[in-house]
């Protein structure tokens, strides 16, 4: 007992891993992949809530996810079950029982000073055994043994059984009172004696935290988990307790039988038993909702002792426990539910670090302005989040554009309008680039006019001046994008959206000057907001739209007279549905003249307002082809035949061609969302 008390005090002592929560010396935890990642899934119809949770399950690139660690917990427990059976201690007893009577009877049959008939009514009594390794243990009680060899196996049946009921019910124990002597077993039984006071006083209410702090005193080195209270007393015994009955239910009436039988010759006194019986009632009417009566199947071939089974079987209901940890399946499931101790002791000291790093990854999300929790109570992509979503897709286009464009046309500068070659003093609100030689020659100036040539040369706000750059022309760019079901049925539901939100990015950090409309046309046509069509769901209304969507376009160009009118149509189909004066919808398939010609109609109004066109055609339908072609020449467009994936160049290159009035995009017009050349 010294010994152990010892090295648990050592251990005590050790530097050991930080504990205390979160590694404060972590790196925080990496949002752009997991963002990325989300904003896709959002865009494939998910809800943001869903994404994140479906992200934390399959992990990143270098991240397991839960998915892992929940297959690693099942195939723990499939290997428990399928590793052990439950005869472990009656193979021992079986094993000590045959040792005995080997050396009882070579004793017998060595002994030449012994009478015959005492020796033949020994060996008669040894042939006469029952079966049972139970019957014969009892049997054996008042067996006068010759041989010391066999005494001492028999006995050691007897201190098994002890050792193995105490180790059932306090993990160790077994380990513990080996060779143990009398003044070991009776401080068992005096352990047992307070504990069930202990219990039983708890029980009526009249225990109090003096009493629990004395039985500790008296009896902690048998409970090495150093519970604080007799409430965390419980929770430890009634466990370990319930596991045990769980084992027991799980064996068969024979094995139940023959256990029940050995017990009563456990430490060669039914006290034990006793102790134990009145301890297993108590923690069942103190702890009714742990598992009394659950069982497992296990058939392997490595038998287990009952005290090591206990264990096993409380390792299952940890791995039961945590496989429903990581399923999140229930209402208001959080990572932070998690018990990382549980996990390490299961799974290695890797995995509790693998997820932990998802519970931050969570919280990270959540708390970095990139989700937040809507009025209904889901969680929502905030206007950040979809502005680093926006950059990532962009820089996607960008490095698409440069492997399709040449270099040459590529390193020209300009960002906000060509250089003038004059120069003025910066006031509030310019962004035009600095002319570094007349600032720096401002400040020179400056500082030698006062005479303090000595303290070197320091800038002013007065002496910054700014380039001048010939004005650009402002754009009013109308996208318009087909929400039909067709579009969702071929698969070109996402590149629409990656491609109407690159253009957002595009326009609201490099050309702030331009205004976007976004514009969805199925049955009907609708203005939206960027979050409201990168989170909308796949549509599954028959009906193209196209003239309400070019009503709403030519409305937005009304409202901008000065600037430059940019029509932008993606489609994969005519129109089949237009808006009647009476505002309701008219649908037909195939395509009525009236709304052919309705269509047509906006279109030329769009021209007439100076609307510089393009068609982006999804797909090969020989008869779209026809339409659009007749279409762009009409109004003197042009016309696109990208492939799903392409849809973004094809669309951002359109309307940087349109800005610069047909020229190739510039690497200033990205700023700095991608370097080309």
């Amino acid at each position: 007992m010294a010994s152990r008390q010892n090295r648990r005090l050592a251990r005590d002592t050790r530097y050991g891993r930080y504990e205390g929560g979160p590694d404060p010396l972590a790196p925080p935890a990496d949002l752009s992949e997991a963002l990325d990642v989300i904003g896709q899934d959002v865009m494939a119809g998910y809800s943001p809530e869903r994404a994140m949770r479906e992200f934390l399950r399959r992990g990143g690139r270098d991240q397991r996810g839960l998915d892992d660690l929940a297959r690693r917990v099942a195939e723990k427990r499939r290997e428990l079950t399928a590793k052990h059976n439950l005869d472990g201690t009656l193979r021992q007893v079986q094993e000590l029982l045959d040792e005995a009577l080997l050396a009882e009877r070579g004793q017998l049959a060595r002994d030449t000073e012994m009478d015959d008939g005492d020796r033949a009514l020994a060996e008669m009594q040894l042939d006469s055994l029952p079966p049972s390794p139970a019957a014969a243990v009892s049997e054996l009680g008042t067996y006068d043994w010759k041989s010391p060899t066999a005494r001492q196996k028999y006995e050691e049946i007897k201190d098994l059984l002890g050792r193995e009921m105490l180790d059932q019910r306090f993990a160790g124990m077994k380990q513990a009172l080996e060779n143990a002597d009398d003044q070991d077993r009776a401080d068992v039984q005096a352990m047992m004696q307070d504990l069930n006071q202990l219990l039983e006083d708890h029980r009526a209410g009249t225990d109090s935290q003096e009493q629990f702090d004395e039985f500790m005193a008296k009896h902690g080195e048998y409970f090495p988990s150093n519970p604080t209270n007799v409430d965390e007393l419980l929770d430890d015994l009634a466990a370990r307790a319930a596991a045990a009955q769980r084992m027991r239910n799980s064996m068969t009436q024979e094995q139940r039988d023959e256990l029940d039988a050995l017990a009563q010759q456990a430490f060669g006194s039914p006290d034990l038993m006793g102790a134990l019986s009145q301890l297993d009632g108590n923690l069942r009417a103190l702890r009714p909702g742990e598992d009394w009566g659950g069982s497992e199947q296990m058939d392997g071939e490595q038998g287990l002792g009952l005290g090591d089974g206990t264990g096993v079987f409380q390792d299952i209901a940890d791995l039961d426990s945590l496989a429903e940890q990581l399923a999140q399946s229930s209402p208001g499931s959080d990572l932070d539910d998690l018990d990382l101790e549980s996990l390490a002791r299961q799974l290695g000291a890797e995995a509790a670090v693998d997820a932990r790093t998802l519970q931050q990854l969570e919280k990270a999300l959540k708390n970095s302005g990139s989700m937040r929790r809507g009025a209904d109570g889901q969680y929502k992509l905030t206007p950040k989040a979809m502005r680093q979503l926006g950059k990532s897709l962009l820089k996607d286009v960008a490095q698409k554009m440069s492997g399709r464009q040449g270099a040459r046309d590529l390193q020209r500068s300009g960002a906000s309008g060509e250089p003038s070659g004059a120069s003025r003093q910066w006031a509030f609100g310019d962004t035009e680039p600095w002319d570094i030689p007349r600032t720096i020659t401002n400040a020179v100036t400056r500082t030698a006019a006062t005479g303090r040539t000595g303290a070197g040369v320091r800038l002013t706000i007065d002496d910054v001046e700014v380039q001048e750059t010939e004005a650009r022309t402002q754009a009013c760019v109308a996208l318009l994008v087909d929400t039909s079901f067709s579009m969702a049925m071929e698969d070109r539901w996402v590149p629409m959206k990656r491609t109407a939100l690159a253009l957002h990015t595009l326009i609201s950090t490099r050309f702030r000057g331009d205004d976007l409309q976004l514009i969805a046309f199925g049955r009907e046509a609708e203005v939206m907001d960027v979050e409201q069509l990168v989170g909308l769901d796949a549509m599954w209304d028959k009906g193209t739209n196209l003239h309400h969507a070019l009503l709403l376009a030519n409305r937005h160009f009304r409202k901008h007279p000065t600037a430059q009118p940019v029509l932008l149509i993606v489609t994969d189909g005519e129109p089949t549905s237009h808006l009647e004066p009476n505002g309701q919808v008219f649908f037909s398939y195939p395509p009525d003249p009236m709304t052919i010609a309705l269509s047509v109609r906006e279109l030329d109004n769009a021209h007439r307002l100076g609307a510089q066109t393009t068609f982006f055609r999804l797909g090969d339908d020989p008869g779209l082809a026809r339409f659009i072609d007749g279409m762009a020449r009409r109004v003197d467009g042009t016309v696109t035949a990208p492939e799903n994936d392409d849809l973004g160049v094809a669309v951002v290159g359109s309307y940087l061609g349109s800005r610069r009035g047909g020229a190739l995009f510039r690497d200033d017009d990205w700023g700095g969302f991608g370097r080309f050349g």
